[in-house]
C-alpha cells in the first residue's frame, strides 16, 4: 500500500511562511532539526560545536547526579518540549522546542513523544546560530509558558545568566561566572561549581 505523503512538509524555505502545529511537526521531513515557536519554523542547524556539547554534558551530569532518588528528571537535547498552553489537544500546540537541558518535576507531563507542558527548569547554551532565538523568541515563549527558571549559558564568556519566574514575569538574577558556585532557584539544595561546567579552552 502506497503511503499518503501529501501532508508531509519538505524544503524549500518557501514553506516556512506558513504556520504549523505539533500535528504538522511530527510529519516534517527536513534534512536538519527544526523547532516550532508560535507556529513558525526555526532551523537548528548547523550542529553545535564541541565546546557547546562539553558544557551540555557537564551540566547534564551534575544535575542528573543530584536528582538520583528524587522525583525530578533531567532530559538533554534532543528532546521535544511541546507547549500547548491551555489547549487540551497537544496536536494543536503551536510550539515544539528542544531545549539543551530540560528538568521536569511533574512526571505526568512526560510521554514517549517528550514533555507536554512547561518544564520546571530550562537551560539553553548559546551558539552562533541560535543565540538570537534563545535570547528573544525562546525567552518570551518560556516566560509565557510558565517555565519557572531559565538559564542562558554564554560559552565564550564563561557566564550563566539566570531568570526566575515571579508572578508570570521573568526576573533577572546576578550573572554568575566560572569562578562562582551557583544554586538553582527551583532546587536550592543543588549547588553547581561553574568551574566544573566550563572547561578551560
Amino acid at each position: 500500500m502506497k503511503e499518503d505523503n501529501q501532508n508531509i512538509i519538505k524544503d524549500p524555505a518557501a514553506e516556512y511562511n506558513k504556520e504549523y502545529t505539533y500535528a504538522d511537526y511530527i510529519k516534517f521531513e527536513f534534512d536538519e532539526m527544526v523547532e516550532l515557536i508560535k507556529g513558525k519554523i526555526f532551523k537548528m542547524s548547523p550542529a553545535p560545536k564541541s565546546y557547546h556539547q562539553e558544557i551540555l554534558m557537564n551540566l547534564s551530569r551534575l544535575v542528573a547526579n543530584f536528582l538520583v532518588g528524587r522525583s525530578c528528571k533531567v532530559y538533554p537535547a534532543p528532546f521535544d518540549v511541546i507547549l500547548p498552553f491551555n489547549l487540551k489537544d497537544k496536536n494543536k500546540a503551536r510550539s515544539v522546542v528542544q531545549p539543551d537541558i530540560s528538568v521536569v518535576c511533574n512526571l505526568s507531563k512526560i510521554e514517549d513523544a517528550g514533555c507536554v507542558g512547561a518544564p520546571d527548569w530550562v537551560i539553553e547554551i548559546l551558539s552562533d546560530s541560535t543565540s538570537k532565538t534563545d535570547l528573544n523568541d525562546k525567552y518570551d515563549l518560556y516566560e509565557e509558558a510558565g517555565v519557572k527558571e531559565y538559564w542562558i549559558v554564554y560559552p565564550k564568556d564563561y557566564i550563566v545568566q539566570i531568570f526566575v519566574l515571579v508572578n508570570g514575569v521573568y526576573e533577572r538574577r546576578p550573572a554568575m561566572t566560572r569562578n562562582d558556585k551557583v544554586s538553582s532557584y527551583t532546587m536550592p539544595d543543588l549547588e553547581i561549581d561553574l568551574s566544573d561546567v566550563f572547561p578551560l579552552q
